[in-house]
């Protein structure tokens, strides 16, 4: 028998409620240790807590493409793994592997179809790396600028971020900056992350939205308007930059995070004098999802790895280390607690 240590659903914070580390729980578990043939016992090394997991926290998620956690459930996300056993062609002890349902506990046994192998060279061994800036996070950054964004070197473009300092906020102004807007500001909720974006990051500069007018601080900031948009946050903030967007701008649609604890439809509704800016400067806004360009991962992957390894692109971490602190860290990155990815350190 193999025993495990897994989190639990315990209870719903309800749809329009604020998640607390109490929403989960944790229990040991022994699992019989029989490989059938096209299964993996896998060790679990890193978990990655994500804002789009308070959906799945509802009984109805609001989103087709996101199935509920389950009461009394394991809960899953993204993962990254070592093989310790295998009976799936492919797989050998010692592989790395990432996952996106990855159950929150200590080890599993899995099909090994629902694994891919990955390179620790690609990010020179920092195997958590995998969930955040070369990950589905960095994938969300590049692909979304690249499809949805319309930066255009030498245009003198100007991009706002919000939620600049989170998973992929912190990437994705990093990355305008690269293909060549000349202006990157980013909006996020606290001086210490503003030092990191523009100190660490490269941002020309940040702004801490819990201090003063958001609107006369985007004017000082972005004195010839705001071309592009990677909306990270919606609600207010997001109001306030589409207000001092230029004609024939561009909102990459990335998240939501300030409503998702709203028992609101996705997107949430806009206000009128927000759709009445987007109408008349001809602002394009389209959702934007990471999975509908599942052909171009792959390529995504080595682009943000070369960047990393060649130090173009910056990874900044929050790390909190044992599984029985998921739930804690869910929370923290839920209320801004983190700079840059949060992650949590189940083993080594």
């Amino acid at each position: 028998m193999l025993n495990v240590q897994r989190i639990l659903l315990d209870s719903r914070p309800g749809s329009n409620g604020v998640p607390v580390p109490e929403n989960f729980r944790m229990e040991n578990q022994s699992i019989p240790l029989d490989l059938k043939e096209g299964e993996v016992l896998i060790r679990t090394l890193f978990l990655s807590v994500d804002p789009y997991m308070r959906c799945r926290m509802n009984e109805d998620t609001g989103a087709k493409y996101l199935t509920p956690w389950e009461l009394s459930e394991c809960v899953d996300g993204g993962g990254v793994a070592m093989v310790e056993s295998s009976r799936y062609p492919g797989l050998s002890p010692g592989d790395m592997v990432t996952s996106f349902n990855c159950r929150w506990q200590t080890q599993d046994i899995v099909k090994g179809g629902l694994l891919q192998k990955v390179d620790p060279q690609l990010v020179d061994g920092h195997s958590s790396y995998f969930l955040g800036t070369v990950g589905m996070p960095g994938l969300t950054a590049l692909l979304g600028i690249r499809e949805k964004g319309n930066v255009i070197k030498g245009a003198n473009q100007t991009m706002v971020v919000s939620g600049a300092a989170g998973a992929c906020g912190s990437i994705s102004g990093q990355i305008g900056r690269l293909d060549g807007c000349v202006r990157v500001v980013g909006i996020c909720g606290s001086d210490e992350k503003c030092r990191a974006l523009v100190e660490e990051l490269g941002f020309s500069s940040a702004l801490n939205y819990r201090r003063g007018d958001i609107p006369s601080k985007l004017r000082e900031c972005c004195p010839n308007g705001v071309d592009v948009y990677f909306d990270n946050v919606g609600g207010p903030i997001s109001d306030a930059v589409i207000a001092q967007m230029n004609e024939g701008g561009h909102v990459i649609l990335c998240g939501q995070i300030s409503q998702y604890n709203k028992d609101v439809p996705y997107p949430p509704p806009l206000s009128e004098a927000t759709q009445e800016a987007l109408r008349s400067k001809n602002i394009a806004r389209e959702r934007f999802m990471v999975l509908n360009y599942m052909e171009k991962h792959e390529a995504g992957i080595l682009q943000l790895s070369d960047w990393v390894r060649t130090g173009q692109v910056k990874v900044l971490e929050t790390v909190m280390n044992g599984i029985e602190n998921m739930g804690v860290a869910f929370c923290s990155m839920m209320t801004g607690g983190n700079i840059g990815k949060q992650i949590v350190k189940v083993s080594a």
